[in-house]
């Protein structure tokens, strides 16, 4: 397919491989941010070919992974309310909240259903005047826009029997309490293409900065990743920082304007809670007050939500790079895609569920 198969040839994989190996001469750790860059690189081995003195860590990048258990539970009492259609994306469906998931709640009853959109949520209201719909807003940067744009659409059309559930999370937050960690070990990142597009890289300016780290805005596609992973280690071992955007083909410093117009329009920025990591300063966006009408936590009173994680789970440690899936002893045997603990195996996106998928139970180089 053009477009997609140069980004997929053997070839132009091969002579970047050749290269990383050439100027690597040190150690190096490097943290991919997006949980679609995670499974591509476990789908393709690229951690395995890669010269044995670079470590790929994977990161927080899974928006559905690191949403809080307290929200989950939020969005399991909301669906079990009568006279309520609750509507999500798929994947949220079978995260494990504190008892339960989704389609558990569903099976009970529930009026629950999958869509492809919170525009489709709005139809589905409209069109169910005596039912109040809500939709379970959750991702980072990419998908807050349409989030803002469907609230401003339900605010023209003036419907007041439909509001939304918010847990979007922002990435540069993330990025700098992960460097603030005493433990941690990550020394270069590849930046998430898909948020970039949206909120451009200037906000990742001050995070260099500050933290003499290399970024570098990457793709999705195997030559992507490699030509980011080779990025990367050539600022390493010139002992250079910055920002660099290998996804030039799709990403400009500025971003999509209109899209982080929409959003600063709709929506502020919050602490939030991260699934196994715990609160960090300013890295939500939550509805501004003058949206209120359209806060699902304020319309069913379910703002204070307090729940443990599972004790044998290690998502937290895993998505903040401390340690791989494999790792973890229930992986495989009591936590599978089937019958997960945490959010990671869940996601089409969690590490966890790409080193199942893969069976990759170690990360032993060819």
């Amino acid at each position: 397919m053009k477009f997609i198969d140069e980004y997929r040839n053997a070839e132009s994989a091969r002579k970047l491989l050749d290269e990383i190996a050439r100027v690597t001469t040190k150690p190096w750790v490097i943290m991919e941010i997006c949980g679609g860059q995670t499974h591509a690189i476990i789908k393709n081995g690229i951690d395995r070919l890669l010269p044995g003195k670079i470590e790929l860590v994977h990161g927080p990048g899974c928006p559905v992974c690191v949403t809080p258990l307290e929200m989950i539970d939020k969005a399991l009492a909301i669906a079990s309310i009568p006279d309520v259609i609750f509507t999500s994306f798929g994947d949220m469906l079978r995260v494990p909240g504190s008892s339960k998931d989704l389609f558990m709640v569903k099976s009970e009853g529930a009026d629950v259903r999958i869509v492809y959109s919170p525009l489709e949520a709005l139809k589905i209201a409209a069109a169910n005047p005596d039912k109040q719909v809500v939709f379970f807003g959750v991702g980072f940067e990419t998908t807050a826009p349409v989030t803002a744009t469907t609230i401003l659409e339900a605010s023209r059309l003036g419907l007041d029997n439909f509001s939304m559930l918010v847990s979007h999370v922002l990435v540069p937050p993330a990025i700098s309490s992960l460097l603030e960690s005493p433990e941690n070990r990550v020394q270069g990142f590849l930046a998430a293409g898909h948020v970039c597009t949206v909120m451009g890289w200037q906000e990742y300016e001050p995070l260099v900065e500050r933290y003499h780290i290399p970024i570098v805005v990457t793709g999705f596609e195997p030559v992507d990743i490699l030509e980011g992973i080779l990025m990367t280690v050539r600022q390493l071992e010139e002992g250079r920082c910055g920002i660099e955007n290998q996804y030039s083909r799709v990403v400009k410093r500025e971003g999509n304007t209109v899209a982080r117009d929409q959003i600063s329009k709709v929506m502020r920025i919050v602490d939030r809670k991260w699934r196994g990591i715990g609160t960090i300063k300013g890295s939500g966006l939550a509805l501004r007050p003058e949206f209120g009408r359209y806060n699902a936590e304020i319309i069913f009173d379910i703002e204070d939500v307090e729940v443990e994680e599972p004790p044998e789970c290690i998502s937290g440690i895993i998505l903040q790079g401390l340690k791989k899936p494999y790792e973890c002893t229930a992986f495989g045997t009591k936590c599978t895609p089937r019958s997960p603990l945490g959010a990671t195996m869940v996601s089409s996106e969690g590490a966890c569920a790409a080193y199942y998928a893969y069976a990759r139970r170690q990360d032993t180089k060819l």
